[in-house]
C-alpha cells in the first residue's frame, strides 16, 4: 500500500430521492473506478438507500466505505449530515438542525454554500453559527461543488474557509453516475473514522474538476424521465391497490430491512 491520501466523495444522490442511478448501481461504479476509500450516500431528506449502500459494502466486502448521510432543507438552506443513524426533521433553523446532528453523534456540512439562491447557507447566517456554542455550530464546509450553483462561488468559499478556519471539503453532488468523483475530498488515512477525524482536525483538503457548460442537461432531462416514471408508478399502485411503489434503486427484500430498522429506532427515542 502506498502512502498516497485517502479519497471521498462526501455527497451523492440516488433514485430514492432526485438522483438517476440507484444504490446498487453506485456500488457497483465505485467499485470498478477504484479511486475513492469513502462514500457517502445524502440524498434528500431520507436515507433508507444510505443505509443499504452501507450494509451492502460490508456485506460484499467492497474496498470503501459507506457513509449514511441525508442532504437536508433548513429555513437556512440545505445541509449536509453526515454518519447518521436516522433522518433528521427537514424544514426547521439550520442552528437547529446542526444541533440534531450533533445530538446523534454527525457531522454538519452547509451543501453549495454562499450562493445567492434560498437553498444555500449565506456567510452571515455561517458566521453567527460559528461564534455560537460547539452544539451550533458547522463542522466543515463544502468548498468544491462541481454544479452550475458551486462553480460561480468557489472562490469566495474557499476565501470563507480561510477566514473562518472551517475544514475544507470537496464533493461531486453527483446525480447521475457520471458525475461521481468529479469533486473529492482528500485526507491522512483511508477509513471513514479517519476521515471523520481529518473533518475535525480541519486536515482535509478539496479537489476536482467542473462541469463543463449544458454538461448538466442530460441529468436534467433524465431525472425528468424519473420523476415521470415515479408518478406513474405511484399512481399506478394506488389505482390497482397493490401498493405497487415507485423503484428507489435497491433490491425490495432490503426495504422491509431498512423500514424495520427505522421502526425500532423509533421506538428506542420513544422510550428515551
Amino acid at each position: 500500500m502506498t502512502d498516497r491520501l485517502g479519497r471521498a466523495d462526501l455527497h451523492l444522490h440516488t433514485l430514492a430521492s432526485d438522483g438517476t442511478a440507484g444504490i446498487v448501481a453506485i456500488l457497483d461504479h465505485v467499485e470498478r473506478a477504484g479511486d475513492l476509500d469513502v462514500i457517502a450516500v445524502t440524498d434528500h431528506e431520507r436515507i433508507d438507500a444510505a443505509l443499504v449502500g452501507r450494509s451492502m459494502a460490508r456485506d460484499r466486502g467492497l474496498p470503501f466505505e459507506v457513509v449514511v448521510g441525508e442532504e437536508i432543507t433548513t429555513l437556512g438552506g440545505h445541509l449536509l449530515g453526515l454518519w447518521l443513524e436516522r433522518p433528521i426533521k427537514p424544514f426547521r433553523s439550520l442552528r437547529a438542525t446542526i444541533a440534531e446532528i450533533h445530538d446523534q453523534g454527525g457531522l454538519a456540512i452547509p451543501a453549495h454554500p454562499l450562493t445567492p439562491y434560498p437553498l444555500c447557507a449565506q456567510g452571515f447566517v455561517l458566521r453567527r453559527l460559528l461564534a455560537d456554542e460547539p452544539r451550533f455550530r458547522p463542522d466543515a464546509i463544502e468548498a468544491f461543488n462541481p454544479t452550475t450553483l458551486g462553480r460561480p462561488w468557489h472562490d469566495r468559499v474557499v476565501r470563507f474557509a480561510e477566514e473562518t478556519g472551517l475544514a475544507r471539503v470537496g464533493s461531486s453532488d453527483a446525480h447521475a453516475l457520471a458525475a461521481i468523483g468529479m469533486g473529492w475530498t482528500s485526507f491522512p488515512g483511508r477509513g471513514a473514522d479517519e476521515l471523520r477525524a481529518a473533518i475535525l482536525d480541519g486536515a482535509t483538503h478539496h479537489h476536482g474538476s467542473f462541469h463543463a457548460t449544458a454538461a448538466q442537461l442530460g441529468t436534467f432531462r433524465d431525472q425528468l424521465r424519473k420523476y415521470g416514471r415515479d408518478a406513474r408508478a405511484g399512481i399506478g399502485g394506488r389505482l390497482r391497490g397493490d401498493g405497487t411503489g415507485r423503484d428507489l434503486g435497491y433490491p425490495p427484500e432490503h426495504e422491509a430491512a431498512v423500514a424495520a430498522r427505522e421502526a425500532a429506532l423509533a421506538g428506542r427515542e420513544a422510550r428515551r
